[in-house]
């Protein structure tokens, strides 16, 4: 290998961030051609895992190390939200399986490359397109010792929640998660459902948190949330609450 190869893989080695993918578009961009790729990864340098994605041999390369390079590289807005956020903010009140989903949201026209989607991880990732909220509100950096990702914030993660409920999540799970968070703000709270555009997220949430009480519900002004009309059943021989013309499993009533 000649001088200026050698010194373009050295220092693609120096700012590679151990765990993460390379992405080939991206070294293609910071002037390292497909060809020298190539010849990189028949040097035992680089190795595929999937179409465009290459990684160091060797490492462990986890589903945060994909989401970084995806976030970073590719420049996708997707995140981290619902439960997997709740657990990374260490707030959520269940310990699930290792096997559990983590949950990616976006906005409809994001699509996940094949080289994720079809990657082996730990645990399953379930990638959510829904434009169910506004993609500029309640997101936040969750710092891991080598690098960080955009996640969703307590608030928003808690409505994301609620957005797959009752299919991925119990209602009964996301009421005691409510229970848990007490010091949510309501400035941001009050942004998030004010823009929110599911019915049945914005009248979960406010019978939810009026029943868990905490403090903050008191300060967030329920008049200006529009919780539209007309009854929603939402799961077989409930009760109904009649506040929020919402149908909820026995036991949360009592």
């Amino acid at each position: 290998m000649n001088t200026k190869k050698g010194s373009i893989i050295n220092h693609l080695l120096r700012s590679h961030i151990p765990g993460t993918v390379e992405l080939a578009s991206d070294m293609h961009r910071r002037g390292i051609s497909y060809e020298l790729q190539k010849q990189y990864r028949k040097s035992g340098w680089l190795e595929l895992i999937g179409t465009g994605a290459l990684v160091r041999p060797g490492e462990n390369v986890t589903w945060e190390g994909g989401l970084y390079s995806l976030q970073n590289q590719a420049g996708l807005a997707v995140h981290v939200g619902a439960l997997t956020a709740l657990e990374l903010h260490g707030v959520a009140h269940y310990i699930r399986s290792e096997q559990s989903p983590v949950y990616l949201f976006s906005t409809p026209d994001v699509t996940l490359p094949s080289w994720f989607r079809n990657h082996t991880w730990s645990q399953p990732v379930r990638h959510e397109r829904t434009g169910f909220l506004p993609d500029d509100i309640g997101l936040t950096e969750h710092i891991l010792p080598l690098f960080s990702l955009h996640i969703s914030s307590r608030e928003r993660a808690m409505l994301e929640m609620l957005f797959l409920a009752p299919g991925a999540f119990d209602l009964m799970e996301c009421y005691q998660v409510i229970e848990g968070l007490i010091t949510l703000r309501p400035k941001l709270l009050q942004q998030l459902l004010v823009a929110c555009r599911s019915v049945k997220v914005k009248r979960l949430f406010l019978f939810m948190a009026e029943k868990a009480n905490h403090p903050w519900f008191s300060r967030l002004n329920t008049g200006s949330i529009d919780i539209g009309r007309g009854k929603r059943c939402l799961v077989k021989d409930g009760a109904f609450v009649k506040k929020y013309d919402i149908t909820v499993p026995r036991n949360l009533l009592s």
